[in-house]
C-alpha cells in the first residue's frame, strides 16, 4: 500500500513563514535568573483526597507565562501532593509522566512505591501549563480526530491534500484561538515553570521521576538548574538530540518492529486464533484488514486511520495484545466487526481530554525545534520511511503534520549534556517504540555520572511501577531510598529480563492504559 506519487500540485505546496514576530530564542529562554517576583509565596494545600488516596492534598500556583517578564501575565498550574509520613523526610518528588495528567500520575506513584519508600517523600504532581486542570487548557480544535477521518496512506492526490488542508486547519485553529499563548508553550518554559514549583514548595533542590516525554523535561530542568536537583530518575527516555522530528522517524520503525512482534505472537497462537503460523502471513491479513477498512469502516467509524490508532496501543503495551488479536481474528474469520468497533472505543477513540492533551502535544513539539516548512519534504520522507516500516509511517506523519504550518517559529533544543547534577538513574526497555533504545544510551553519554537499567527484550514503554517488573522496580526503590545505584561502565550498568509475553487468555489489567504513567495512551495521546 504504498502511497502513490503526486502531481506538483501537491508536492510543490510550499509554507509560509509565519507572520507573526517572534525575537525569542532558544538562549533567551534558557536564562536561568529569576528576579525577585510574586512567585515565591508558599502554596496553600487543601484536602482533596478520596478513599483510594484519603491524605492526597491539592493547591494551585500561579506563575509567568513569559519567564522573562515574571510581573506579567500569569496563568495557573493545579498541583496535588501526597505528604510525607516518615519521620525521614527526602523531600519533594515531583513526577511527569508526559502530555498526560500529572495529577493523575502522582496519584499512581505515591501508592505504587514501596510505602517505606513512598513515606518519605511528598509525592507532588502538577498539570503542565496548557494541560487537565491548569488555566488556560488549549483545545485547538475539539473533535479533530472524529471518526472517520481519511485515510492516512494517501491513494491519490486528492486524499493527500484532504489530510495536509485538516493538519493546516488545525494548526491555523490554534493560531486563532491561542496566538498569545503559543510563543510560551514550550518545554524551557515548563522547565522554569518546575522551578517555581520548587520555590513554592519552599525547597532548595527537587527530586524528580520523569516518564517518556517527561524525561527530556527532566534533563532540561537538570540543564537549567544543576544545583536544584538531588535525584533525578528517568524511566523511557527521549533521545535528547533527536527532538522532534527525528524522533518521530525513529519510532516509525520502531513502532513497525513492535506490530511485526505482535503478528508473531498471534502466529505462534494460531491453535487460538487461526490466522496461520507465518508471522509475515498473519501481518498481511491485517493489512487487507486495513485495507477493508477503507470502503466499510467497522462499526461506521472505525477507518484504516482509527484501525491503525487501535493497533498502535499495542505497540506501547502487549497487555493489550489477546484483546487485540480476538478482534482481528473475529473480523479475519468470521466477518465480525463488532470486537473492533468495541477496541476502537476503548483503545483508539480520543475524548476531549484528548484534545486537550494533542493541542499541548502539538504546541510544545512544534516550537521545541525545527520542523520542515515545505510539503515536499515530509511527502519524500514519509513515502521513503513508509516503503520499509508502513505500519506507522503515514499516521504519525499526519499527527505531526501541524508543526509544518504552525503559526509560531520554532526554538533551537537545548544541548542537556551535564555533568554537574548528581548520579541520576536511567531505565530503558531495549525494544521499547514509542522512545528507542538508542535515545536512552545518548543520554546516558551526556549525563556522563549517571546510570542506565536496562529491560533486556523488553517492548513495553514505561518499565518502572507499570506493569512492575520486579528486577526494574527494585533498583528505583533503592534510588530513592538511599540515592544507591549500580556500578558504572561502557553500556548498560545493569540488566533484568523482560517479563513474558502475555497467554492468549490474559486480560488487560485495569491499570494497563488507564492509569499510570502512560496514561496518555488511552487519554488519547500524547502518546507519540
Amino acid at each position: 500500500m504504498a502511497a502513490l506519487a503526486l502531481t506538483a500540485s501537491v508536492t510543490t505546496l510550499a509554507v509560509p513563514v509565519p507572520s507573526q514576530a517572534d525575537a525569542s530564542s532558544s538562549a533567551e529562554l534558557a536564562r536561568t535568573a529569576h528576579p525577585a517576583s510574586p512567585h515565591s509565596e508558599p502554596l496553600t494545600w487543601t484536602a482533596c483526597g478520596d478513599e483510594s488516596h484519603p491524605r492526597l492534598q491539592c493547591a494551585s500556583l500561579k506563575v509567568p507565562l513569559d519567564h522573562d517578564r515574571p510581573r506579567g501575565r500569569e496563568i495557573t498550574l493545579a498541583l496535588n501532593r501526597t505528604p510525607h509520613t516518615s519521620s525521614t523526610f527526602q523531600g519533594p518528588l515531583l513526577v511527569n509522566g508526559g502530555f498526560g495528567s500529572g495529577l493523575s500520575l502522582a496519584r499512581f506513584v505515591a501508592s505504587a512505591l514501596p510505602e517505606d519508600v513512598a513515606s518519605q517523600y511528598d509525592v507532588v504532581g502538577f498539570d503542565m501549563r496548557g494541560i487537565g486542570s491548569s488555566d488556560p487548557a488549549l483545545d485547538c480544535k475539539p473533535g479533530y480526530f472524529d471518526p472517520v477521518r481519511p485515510d492516512s496512506v494517501p491513494h491519490s492526490v486528492e486524499e493527500e491534500r484532504a489530510n495536509i488542508e485538516r493538519a493546516h486547519s488545525f494548526a491555523k485553529a490554534c493560531g486563532s484561538k491561542y496566538a498569545d499563548v503559543l510563543p510560551y508553550i514550550n518545554t524551557i518554559s515548563i522547565a522554569k515553570d518546575m522551578d517555581v514549583i520548587r520555590a513554592a514548595l519552599g525547597a532548595k533542590k527537587i527530586n524528580y521521576l520523569g516518564y517518556s516525554y517527561g524525561t527530556y523535561l527532566g534533563a532540561v530542568y537538570a540543564r537549567l538548574f544543576p544545583e536544584r536537583v538531588r535525584r533525578l530518575a528517568l524511566d523511557s527516555i527521549v533521545g535528547p538530540t533527536a527532538v522532534w522530528h527525528d524522533h518521530n522517524i525513529a519510532q516509525d520503525y520502531a513502532f513497525d518492529a513492535r506490530h511485526k512482534a505482535f503478528a508473531a505472537w498471534v502466529a505462534r497462537h494460531d491453535d487460538v486464533y487461526h490466522l496461520g503460523t507465518d508471522p509475515a502471513e498473519v501481518e498481511a491479513l491485517w493489512y487487507q484488514m486495513r485495507e477493508d477498512m477503507r470502503s466499510a469502516p467497522a462499526g461506521g467509524k472505525v477507518g484504516p486511520q482509527e484501525l491503525e490508532d487501535t493497533y498502535l496501543a499495542g505497540g506501547y503495551n502487549n497487555g493489550v495484545w489477546p484483546s487485540m488479536a480476538d478482534a482481528f481474528a473475529a473480523y479475519v474469520n468470521d466477518r465480525d466487526t463488532t470486537g473492533l468497533a468495541d477496541l476502537y472505543e476503548e483503545l483508539g477513540a480520543i475524548d476531549s481530554a484528548g484534545d486537550n492533551i494533542y493541542s499541548v502535544y502539538s504546541a510544545v513539539q512544534c516550537r521545541d525545534a525545527r520542523w520542515p516548512r515545505d510539503w515536499r519534504t515530509w511527502h519524500r520522507e514519509t513515502s521513503e520511511v513508509h516503503a520499509k516500516a508502513p505500519f506507522l509511517a503515514w499516521n504519525n506523519a499526519w499527527y505531526n503534520a501541524p508543526c509544518a504550518f504552525w503559526p509560531v517559529k520554532s526554538l533551537k533544543p537545548l544541548n542537556v549534556a551535564n555533568a554537574k547534577i548528581p548520579p541520576a538513574l536511567l531505565i530503558q526497555a531495549t525494544d521499547d517504540a514509542a522512545t528507542p533504545y538508542e535515545g536512552a544510551l545518548e543520554m546516558h553519554r551526556l549525563l556522563p555520572a549517571s546510570r542506565l537499567v536496562v529491560e533486556e527484550h523488553g517492548g513495553n514503554h514505561i518499565v518502572s511501577l507499570r506493569p512492575g517488573n520486579p528486577c526494574i522496580d527494585e533498583y528505583l526503590a533503592r534510588y530513592l531510598a538511599a540515592g544507591a545505584l549500580p556500578r558504572g561502565g561502557p553500556g548498560p550498568d545493569a540488566t533484568c529480563q523482560a517479563l513474558p509475553d502475555p497467554e492468549p487468555t490474559d486480560t488487560p489489567d485495569a491499570t494497563d492504559l488507564t492509569t499510570g504513567p502512560d496514561a496518555g495512551v488511552r487519554a488519547g495521546l500524547g502518546r507519540r
